[in-house]
């Protein structure tokens, strides 16, 4: 078998042209700035598409084909996420769960070099401003909450894995087709104290079998490939902006952290599939026709399919509430926020309390009222 060369990349700080200073990316710019002399050093534009690769032939080769990049990551020894560090920190929190890590535990480890990103489009300052008007429309949240919430060191700015899916589906379906008939029904009721003969109206369903093909092409089903992260609200950070992914080039990370991928490929097409199902089904539904539908079994094959590896850019913070780990989440792209939050029974209890006694005294000065009267 023919030995397919290896290319490793190693990600490290790009030096100012003008200082000689180690620079960081600045969100929606192609720039990487210096803090400090300002200077701006521009980010080469990779010409080209960015590539689609097919999912089968790569699974067969990967081990021969890909491309990797070295990454000093740490792991959580609480939550198992891996994650990049800041040069020169000697001390750090799990930007999931706010864990302290055990730097000294840093180590290089190769991963599958991603073929495009999403590069931020917000800087820390604008997303925590976004953050700050969140905070403060939770209802009932308790104190300790939005004090927390604004310690923004905790506040990072994270590229987050993602597998993103092409594959045409074609599903063979068994199942029923119900229309609806009406039919005349006689009861008895009583009005004014006397037993009253009526007619209604009562729906009944006829069942037809039914089969058949129907046939649909997925673009791009993003999966995410971390597991340090509430599923829920990870894919409530959608839509993201796939058009504008640019190919990959390291001098995007700069100045942010890096997540190590989780999820493996294969394991990424089994949440892909479950993620296309639930459309399936609806076509389905639809192609049984009638006023009612029921699926007895389907028969779904995946072809033509092909894969992108790529960073999506959200910002994390993570607070404990009473030993409890509370995550907001920032798309880097939008602004939109997802998050768990806690909240305060003391406040709640308050209202209630506040709001039964406001029923109090209504209720007494009705009856003060009405006693006059």
């Amino acid at each position: 078998m023919e030995n397919i060369e290896e290319k490793e990349l190693t990600v490290d700080t790009f030096a100012c042209t003008s200082c000689g200073a180690d620079l960081k990316y600045k969100p929606g710019t192609q720039h990487l700035t210096c803090e400090y002399c300002a200077a701006e050093n521009e980010i080469p534009q990779i010409e080209g598409d960015i590539e689609e690769l097919d999912f089968h032939e790569f699974l067969a080769k990967k081990s021969e084909a890909e491309e990797t990049i070295t990454e000093s990551f740490v792991k959580c020894e609480n939550c198992g996420a891996s994650s990049t560090m800041e040069p020169n920190i000697t001390s750090a929190l799990c930007p999931y769960c706010s864990t302290p890590l055990i730097v000294e535990n840093a180590h290089d480890e190769k991963i599958i070099q991603p073929k495009s990103l999403l590069p931020f489009k917000l800087d820390k300052n604008a997303a925590k401003s976004e953050f700050k008007k969140w905070i403060k429309k939770l209802w009932f949240a308790p104190n300790n909450l939005k004090k927390a919430a604004l310690n923004f060191d905790q506040f990072k700015g994270i590229y987050i894995p993602y597998w993103t899916f092409d594959t045409d589906t074609r599903t063979k379906y068994v199942g029923q087709r119900g229309e609806h008939y009406y039919v005349t029904e006689s009861y008895t009721t009583t009005e004014d104290g006397k037993s009253v003969s009526k007619t209604r109206q009562v729906q009944k369903t006829r069942w037809y079998s039914a089969s058949g093909n129907v046939q649909k092409f997925f673009d791009d089903i993003l999966t995410v490939a971390s597991k340090s992260l509430p599923q829920k609200y990870i894919y409530k950070l959608e839509p993201w902006d796939l058009e504008n992914l640019v190919p990959f080039d390291k001098s995007y990370l700069s100045g942010f952290l890096t997540e190590k991928y989780q999820v493996e490929l294969g394991e990424g097409f089994e949440i892909a599939k479950g993620i296309a199902d639930p459309e399936i089904r609806s076509m389905v539904r639809r192609d049984i026709g009638g006023d009612e539908q029921r699926i007895i079994s389907m028969n779904t094959s995946y072809n033509d399919i092909t894969f992108k590896h790529l960073l999506l850019p959200v910002f994390v913070s993570a607070y404990k509430f009473k030993d409890k780990l509370y995550q907001f989440l920032v798309n880097g792209r939008t602004g939109e926020i997802q998050g768990q939050r806690p909240y305060s029974w003391i406040k709640i209890t308050l209202t209630v309390v506040a709001a039964l006694a406001v029923i109090g005294v209504a209720a007494y000065f009705i009856y003060r009222l009405n006693g006059q009267n």
